[in-house]
């Protein structure tokens, strides 16, 4: 199959509209998916997307700290939202996420 010619704009359009999506089905529609469980079967989760957003905002010359991506993202606080959606993670969950975390991550981030 070949790939249909789409210009670099129009690119871009779809690659946004395919980012909120992705962001509306993680924040609304499937809020009972843990990051925790998302790190460690997919190796990123919503905080990683929210740091790309901060990480592509800083590239730009936005001064966008963790905190406000984070809030940007969710929609509300990160308090806000472990009150409202987090669930306790069993240790072993804990252990497999630290491994996820340092293989997809690093040690720096967080």
């Amino acid at each position: 199959m070949t790939q249909p010619d789409i210009d670099a704009q129009t690119q871009l359009e779809l690659e946004a509209a395919a980012f909120r999506r992705l962001r509306k089905h993680l924040m609304e529609d499937r809020t009972d998916v843990q990051n925790i469980d998302m790190m460690n079967l997919a190796g990123f989760c919503r905080n990683c997307l929210s740091r790309w957003y901060q990480e592509a905002a800083n590239e730009r010359g936005i001064e966008m700290g963790k905190e406000d991506a984070r809030e940007i993202f969710y929609g509300m606080t990160m308090a806000e939202w472990k009150a409202n959606y987090q669930t306790d993670a069993s240790a072993q969950t804990q252990d497999a996420f630290k491994q996820a975390f340092a293989e997809n991550v690093g040690t720096d981030k967080g």
